[in-house]
């Protein structure tokens, strides 16, 4: 389908999870974001660690489930794993996590902000669509360069599952990326905004 329709895969389900979770966790399903509330002081530190726990498991187990069911489409293509394209560097790939990640972050701050909700509220604004859709355009920029991350759960994932050395390579740019991207995220919306 290509990066279009990989990008708009992400983002739809994104949606669709979101709009799911959010009555059972608020809909946190991306470590990251789940870093960026916390900073934020709108979740505590127990809850974050618990959820990010929960989010990397459910990422081992969904790859897990890929790869039992569509064992050939997951050899061919890498398990899913992340990995920085050839082409580019360490820095390229890092700043690319940090600033997709950003504006992940920033837009779930924006969606769920409730002095947006009072100003607005002649505008319906479905919190869940400025993510997905956050998180499609996030793909469209970074699928050439890191094949996107921007959620450390689902990264891991794929590699606890793949488990060869494609998925460990540079793993780390998929885990300080975001969280950087989430506390500079933060930062500008409760500090800055």
């Amino acid at each position: 389908v290509g990066i279009l329709g990989i990008a708009w895969a992400f983002g739809g389900m994104i949606f669709v999870l979101v709009y799911c979770t959010a009555g059972i966790s608020g809909g946190h399903i991306n470590p990251a974001v789940t870093f960026g509330l916390f900073l934020a002081r709108k979740v505590s530190l127990i809850r974050a660690v618990l959820y990010m726990v929960a989010q990397c498991l459910g990422a081992i187990c969904g790859c897990g489930l890929v790869k039992a069911f569509q064992k050939s489409y997951y050899n061919r293509y890498g398990g899913g794993a992340n990995e920085l394209q050839t082409g580019y560097n360490k820095g390229t790939g890092l700043g690319a996590e940090i600033i997709g990640t950003f504006v992940l972050v920033y837009t779930v701050f924006s969606a769920t902000d409730p002095k947006r909700n009072a100003r607005d509220s002649h505008v319906p604004v479905l919190a869940p669509l400025p993510i997905g859709f956050a998180v499609f355009m996030v793909h469209l920029a970074t699928i050439p360069i890191t094949g996107t991350g921007i959620n450390p759960a689902r990264s891991f994932g794929a590699a606890v599952i793949f488990n060869q050395s494609k998925a460990w390579d540079d793993h780390w740019l998929f885990w300080v990326g975001p969280f950087i991207g989430a506390a500079i995220a933060a930062f500008y919306h409760q500090v800055i905004l």
